[in-house]
């Protein structure tokens, strides 16, 4: 990992080139750096009041931190002799460089030049604005930004974004989020967002990190990041660009790495206990309640308001969430009674009525009682009046009680404006202060506190186990194997393959066919999505079935495959296997049979996975019912599915990077006791398998 502390604490700065050089210096002078700013300039002789000095090796010494604003070609010789001069970390502002793509045929070469010339120096990019460090007043940083700095005892969050411009977005918020340092990747040439990450998060005056991702350089560093960032007890949230093949095409101008799939980037930050958020406002509202509480212990909410629509728009807006308002025990919804008129319904969401409203006592009361409930978080739906036509002055008896009722509980809790901009930014510091969270819109506040129950639960679990990469070296041509091969491959892994013949004519299926007994499945090798073709037949049950069946089909493929018909099945489930650069094989389960693509009723996992996180991925699909024996239907072998499906990851982390593609559908899962069996499997490997 990089040593980046002389970058996040500098005493001196060291600025190249010509208006963004002159910018930086503007902006650290602005927001009040006390170090040292040393400009360097071949022709002039003072930059805003400052000493311009000539050259490197002119400066009056090493410097700390240092901006380069010039062209990628000066950009190679300046950071050679600041390495040389033994400079802490350098900033490369220039693009060119390998993010270039193949058009620029000296990308990719300048790249490599500029590693050879840093050294073991860090540097920050290239094509990247840098670094603004809201505790020091030190900006490496080329463009005006919105941010303030922190007072010396103040804590904040840290962000790291793949884009200078969503950065510079994020610093213009209006929600009070206290920003401790803001960065940008650029194309991480040499230093990774890992590594900058792990720099913030040791800085003891951040709380949380924010990850701007458009893709995964190294799955071990994140992995490291993740370990670092538990043992710190910082949570993280992230927001992973590439959902849409828009999103992936337009990140090929911004970084060199190469987009992975997002649902192996989801199941990857699953893995590591990093929340996922998909917007900039929840990801900017995440951030703002991890600061102020940390993840949460569990997924519970309770809900205050003066109105039975905010009550319902609060239910309404956590259905199908992970966090959820549980119903009041008798005992629990007595005592909140207790402390309201015989008119006021008491549930979760409350509606206390305004018959309450500005009476400070008897909103404290009832407050204490709600929030008595140990619930994970506590919310107050309150929006603020404007300001510059009405009055706000009644609303303060709201929001004491309110801080009352959490200390006297030992609570958490946030003030929940229904419309972001109803929660004046001049307030977000005093309630922090007083251990509440501001969280502007509904939809955010949502996102927020089940990205932070997430990181709570997560926590609890031990650290996964490393992803399993592939295996290196793998120089060999892509085979398809029919499904006859495949099978035969499976079951010499001990998998659950029907007993089944390959046969070459007709003659040979009906014979076939008798010796492994009635009923059979019978379909054309050599297809590989045989419902398009109508190329199986099923439940053949005499020598007449299999004849007919055998002379429609031998013409669609390369021979017949012949297989005992499994019975009782009582779901369907596909189970496939994909190779993925960045993270080794990933395991998709999910419903399966002829609907797959259309009813996308999936889950993907990252290899190697324990047997309970598997069936924890298995309930988690929409069809598990069906497993469990949905209204009276007789329940499935689900110890024998989980035995296959392991067996299925375990085949395919032996041979990581050997296997392009493994598809299993479906795995036909009979009743108790009857077993699930690989009823179709397709297969593309590269080179011998290990079996």
């Amino acid at each position: 990992m990089a040593n980046l502390d002389r970058l996040l604490r500098p005493k001196t700065i060291a600025v190249f080139g010509g208006l963004q050089a002159t910018e930086v210096i503007r902006q650290s002078q602005k927001m009040g750096f006390s170090g040292e700013i040393w400009p360097v300039h071949p022709k002039h002789d003072e930059i805003l009041g400052l000493k311009a000095y000539r050259s490197v090796a002119d400066l009056p010494g090493s410097p700390d931190a240092a901006f380069v604003g010039v062209n990628r070609f000066l950009t190679l010789d300046i950071v050679r002799q600041l390495r040389e001069r033994g400079a802490g970390v350098a900033v490369c502002y220039a693009a060119g460089f390998l993010e270039a793509g193949a058009d620029d045929a000296d990308g990719a070469r300048l790249q490599e030049e500029l590693i050879e010339a840093a050294g073991d120096m860090p540097i920050i990019g290239p094509n990247c604005y840098g670094l603004i460090n809201y505790c020091d007043g030190a900006l490496l940083w080329p463009d005006q930004h919105g941010g303030r700095r922190l007072a010396p005892d103040e804590r904040g969050v840290a962000i790291i974004t793949q884009s200078s411009n969503i950065a510079i977005n994020m610093t213009m918020q209006t929600r009070g989020l206290p920003v401790a340092h803001v960065m940008t990747a650029g194309n991480q040439a040499q230093t990774g967002l890992p590594d900058m990450a792990i720099a913030l998060l040791e800085d003891e005056r951040v709380t949380a990190l924010g990850l701007h991702i458009e893709a995964f350089q190294s799955a071990a560093k994140f992995e490291a990041l993740a370990k670092r960032a538990r043992e710190l007890n910082k949570p993280i949230v992230a927001m992973k660009v590439g959902r849409s093949e828009q999103a992936r095409a337009a990140t090929v101008s911004h970084t060199a790495s190469l987009a992975g799939s997002d649902a192996a980037s989801d199941a990857f930050l699953k893995r590591l206990g990093i929340a996922r958020v998909n917007s900039i406002a929840s990801f900017l509202e995440t951030l703002k309640l991890l600061h102020v509480h940390g993840p949460l212990d569990g997924n519970t909410l309770s809900s205050m308001s003066c109105s039975g629509g905010e009550a319902s728009v609060m239910a309404d807006s956590a259905e199908g969430r992970d966090v959820h308002f549980p119903a009041l025990t008798p005992e629990h919804r007595a005592r909140v009674k207790s402390t309201l008129g015989p008119l006021v319904a008491v549930a979760n969401p409350l509606d206390y009525h305004t018959f309450i409203w500005n009476n400070e006592p008897a909103l404290t009361a009832t407050f204490t009682a709600m929030a008595a409930g140990g619930f994970s978080l506590n919310c107050l739906v309150l929006d603020f009046p404007r300001k510059d036509r009405c009055s706000d002055v009644d609303w303060w008896s709201t929001v004491r009680g309110f801080k009352s009722a959490l200390k006297t509980n030992s609570a958490k809790g946030a003030i929940v404006a229904s419309l972001p901009e109803n929660i004046p930014e001049e307030y977000m510091a005093g309630l922090m202060a007083q251990g509440i969270a501001p969280l502007c819109g509904i939809t955010e506040a949502f996102d927020a506190a089940e990205a932070a129950a997430f990181i709570g639960k997560a926590w609890k679990m031990p650290l996964a186990i490393p992803v399993v990469l592939p295996e290196t070296g793998v120089q060999a041509d892509i085979l398809s194997q029919d499904e006859a091969e495949a099978k035969a491959i499976l079951k010499r892994q001990g998998l659950p393959v029907p007993a089944g013949r390959r046969c070459v004519n007709v003659d040979e299926a009906i014979a076939a066919s008798g010796q492994l007994g009635f009923p059979v499945a019978l379909k054309a090798l050599g297809v590989a999505h045989k419902s398009e073709l109508n190329a199986v037949r099923l439940n053949l049950k005499d020598a007449a079935s299999v004849k007919s069946a055998a002379t429609d089909l031998i013409a669609l493929g390369t021979g017949l495959y012949v297989e005992r018909m499994v019975t009782n099945a009582v779901a369907e489930l596909i189970v496939g296997i994909v190779d993925d650069q960045q993270f080794g094989p990933l395991m998709t389960l999910g419903t399966g049979g002829v609907l797959v693509e259309l009813l996308k009723d999936s889950v993907t996992l990252l290899l190697p996975s324990s047997r309970a996180e598997i069936e924890t991925a298995l309930r988690s699909l929409r069809m598990f019912p069906l497993l469990d024996g949905y209204r009276g239907k007789p329940k499935a072998d689900l110890d024998a599915a989980l035995d296959a499906i392991l067996g299925i990851a375990n085949f395919a982390v032996k041979n990581a990077g050997r296997i392009t593609e493994l598809d299993i559908n479906p795995l036909l899962v009979c009743s108790s006791g009857q077993g699930a069996w690989i009823a179709d499997a397709l297969l593309i490997t590269r080179g011998e398998l290990h079996e």
